[in-house]
C-alpha cells in the first residue's frame, strides 16, 4: 500500500519536469525566431518623437545664428533615449545609453550680413526724419520708377526722406512701422541680426505639409 503514494509522487514530479522542459524549449524557439526573423533596427534619424532628444544649437554671438550655418541650414546633435537600438549616422548598430550621439538633425538658419535690427529700429525712431534708417539699410538712391520696380512705392529712399524731412513726418512714421514689423529689411536681401531667442518674425505659409481645413457652415 505504501508503494502507490510513492509512485504517484514520482509521476507528478516527472510530469512537472516535463512541463518545465517544454517551457524552456518553447522560450528557446521564440528567442531563436526573434533573432533570425526579426526586423532590423531602424536608423536613428527615423526614430519617433519621444525616443530621442536634440541639444540646443550653439549660437554665434556675432551673427546670433547657429554655428556652422551653411546654405541656411545648420545641424544639432540628437541623442537616442536609453535602451534604444538603432543605426547611428555612421551606419553602426548600437544600443544607446542616452549619452551617445545617434544622428544630426538639420535646422533652419538665416543669412545675415551685419545689419542689426536694434540699430535699424533706433535709427528709424530717432533719425528717421533724416533718412538715416534708409541709408543704414542700403537705400541711398534719390528716386526710382514704380513702373520699373513695383516695390519702390513702399521703399522710401534715403536722400528723398532727407530732402523732405521724412516726408513731413509721415514717411518716417511709415518706415518705423515697416522696419519694426521686419517688412522692410536690408537692401541686399539678408536678414536682420536679432537675438536668437528674441523678437524674431516667423512667416507662416501653406505648403504640402500644412493645409487649410475646409470650413463647414451650419
Amino acid at each position: 500500500m505504501a508503494a502507490r503514494p510513492r509512485r504517484r509522487l514520482l509521476r507528478r514530479r516527472q510530469a512537472a519536469a516535463a512541463v518545465r522542459l517544454l517551457g524552456v524549449l518553447w522560450l528557446a524557439c521564440v528567442a531563436a525566431e526573434g533573432v533570425v526573423g526579426g526586423e532590423p533596427p531602424p536608423k536613428c534619424d527615423e526614430l519617433r518623437l519621444g525616443q530621442y532628444i536634440c541639444e540646443d544649437p550653439k549660437i554665434d554671438n556675432s551673427t546670433q545664428e547657429p554655428q556652422n550655418c551653411t546654405n541656411q541650414t545648420a545641424y544639432v546633435p540628437c541623442l537616442p533615449a536609453p535602451n534604444i537600438t538603432c543605426k547611428d549616422y555612421s551606419g553602426n548598430e548600437n544600443n544607446f545609453t542616452g549619452k551617445e550621439v545617434g544622428f544630426y538633425k538639420p535646422i533652419a538658419c538665416r543669412n545675415v550680413n551685419g545689419y542689426s535690427y536694434k540699430v535699424a529700429v533706433a535709427l528709424s525712431l530717432f533719425l528717421g526724419w533724416l533718412g538715416a534708417d534708409r541709408f543704414y539699410l542700403g537705400y541711398p538712391a534719390l528716386a526710382c520708377s514704380f513702373l520699373l520696380h513695383p516695390k519702390c512705392a513702399v521703399h522710401f529712399t534715403g536722400l528723398l526722406k532727407f530732402c523732405t524731412v521724412g516726408f513731413c513726418g509721415i514717411g518716417s512714421l511709415i518706415d518705423f512701422i515697416l522696419i519694426s514689423m521686419q517688412i522692410v529689411g536690408p537692401s541686399d536681401g539678408s536678414s536682420y541680426i536679432i537675438d536668437y531667442y528674441g523678437a524674431r518674425l516667423t512667416r507662416l505659409s501653406i505648403t504640402n505639409g500644412t493645409f487649410r481645413k475646409t470650413q463647414t457652415y451650419p
